[in-house]
């Protein structure tokens, strides 16, 4: 784990749930650092700063092509 790469970062976990569902059923490797603490102390999500998505480096053009198509055209999308 300590190879995964940072691609995202999130404030509350609700912001990335349907990212959640698209990523496991692509089965790309991943994993969202601190979000157990935030889900304890909501509020200091920014002072820990927010919830990161780490990708294994191979799955990493796959992940941020999800991503971009949650952001563009899509009608499901990240908060």
């Amino acid at each position: 784990m300590e190879h995964f790469v940072t691609i995202a970062s999130f404030t509350f976990p609700s912001e990335y749930a349907v990212l959640r569902l698209l990523l496991e059923q692509e089965q790309i490797r991943f994993f969202f650092q601190n979000e157990t603490m935030v889900s304890m102390l909501p509020f200091q999500s920014n002072a820990i700063g927010g919830i990161r998505l780490k990708v294994h480096p191979e799955d990493c053009s796959e992940a941020m092509s999800i991503i971009e198509n949650l952001s563009k055209g899509s009608h499901l999308r990240i908060v």
